[in-house]
């Protein structure tokens, strides 16, 4: 460990994405979209025209905010757009967490919230989830210094109704609800109309996942003026220029393309959905899912030894070595015939 680190950083506990193997596998871990993004997209790197790059891009990333308030029928100064949605939740983590009061959030949840709490030094009161394995609401109360949830839940897939979310708005009104809709596409109810009644809402998204951009680094937050002008000071404060001018392009192009869009989201679903007809016809236990990736657990094999044999097979899921999580495999949707390939290699492993 280094001695020229700052104290703070020897203590900290990074966050650890899924393997980005070398090798030619079967990607089944990082829940990335099977299907390109939009032709526009192509388009767009095809005739981008090189000179601009010698220029600074806008800071306000206009245009691309337009787009996505056209997108989500919010006005320009309620959108905010940064690296990727984990920038953008790092930002709101400095905005509006950083208080006196615990961040109230689910003890099963995306693994990079607590990492946010150590780095920004924010006490956290984590909540179980309910015997259904689902984010239970009612166990936020009103006296925190925030909530924070994804919707549909990462890794256990479920996603509560709008009218539940509003519910739970209705009653804790003095504080930051971040809801973090990065899967929101493959079967959940979005938030974003509840951005016009309840001023604490946030909504973060990302380009990442049903607008097949992970590789680009796009992400937002929609609420209301005063948590965007929140957002705008810490992001002024570390980076003008988070959103580059070429990536402002692609954007665009992915969210323009609506027929796209449904097309392979579509896909997704309807494979997500047979996977797990089909996996249970195995045996696994799946969580029901609406996102693009399965939650499974088998009651006779190790699911370990079943991580393992499936990379052995070329297949790479994701098995998380935590104690909730230890009996658990998250498997991404991939297309028909990646999924036929999981299935084949799990009735040689589990047969």
């Amino acid at each position: 460990m280094s001695q020229l680190w700052s104290p703070a950083v020897r203590e900290l506990t990074p966050y650890v994405p899924g393997e980005q193997p070398r090798e030619r596998l079967i990607k089944l871990n990082t829940n990335e979209n099977p299907y390109p993004p939009a032709p526009g997209v192509e388009a767009v790197l095809r005739e981008f025209p090189a000179d601009h790059l010698r220029l600074y891009p806008d800071p306000e990333s206009r245009a691309l905010r337009l787009a996505l308030a056209r997108e989500y029928g919010v006005e320009l100064e309620q959108v905010f757009v940064g690296n990727g949605s984990d920038e953008v939740l790092a930002l709101a983590f400095q905005a509006f967490f950083c208080q006196d009061r615990p961040l109230e959030l689910p003890a099963i949840t995306y693994s990079f919230y607590p990492v946010y709490c150590q780095l920004y030094g924010i006490e956290r009161r984590t909540l179980p989830l309910d015997d259904e394995w689902r984010v239970d609401l009612e166990a936020f109360s009103a006296d925190g210094g925030g909530v924070i949830f994804a919707n549909p839940n990462a890794p256990t897939a479920h996603g509560h109704s709008r009218d539940a979310i509003s519910a739970l708005l209705g009653r804790i009104t003095e504080c930051v609800v971040l809801v973090d809709e990065a899967y929101v596409d493959f079967g959940g109810e979005s938030v974003v109309p509840l951005v016009a009644s309840y001023p604490n809402l946030l909504v973060t998204g990302t380009f990442s996942k049903s607008r097949s951009l992970a590789g680009l680094r796009l992400g937002y937050a929609i609420g209301s003026r005063e948590l965007i002008e929140g957002l705008e000071r810490v992001k002024n404060s570390f980076n003008s220029y988070p959103i580059d001018s070429l990536a402002s392009a692609i954007g665009i192009a992915a969210l323009e393309d609506r027929e796209h869009f449904d097309a392979c989201r579509g896909k997704v679903i309807t494979t997500r959905d047979r996977t797990a007809k089909r996996l249970n016809e195995l045996g696994f236990k799946t969580l029901p899912s609406q996102a693009n990736f399965l939650l499974v657990q088998h009651p006779a094999f190790d699911v370990a030894q079943l991580f393992v044999g499936l990379r052995e097979r070329g297949i790479l899921v994701r098995h998380f070595n935590t104690d909730a999580l230890r009996n658990f495999l998250r498997i991404s949707i991939g297309t028909d015939d990646e999924m036929d390939s999981l299935i084949e290699a799990l009735e040689t492993l589990c047969g």
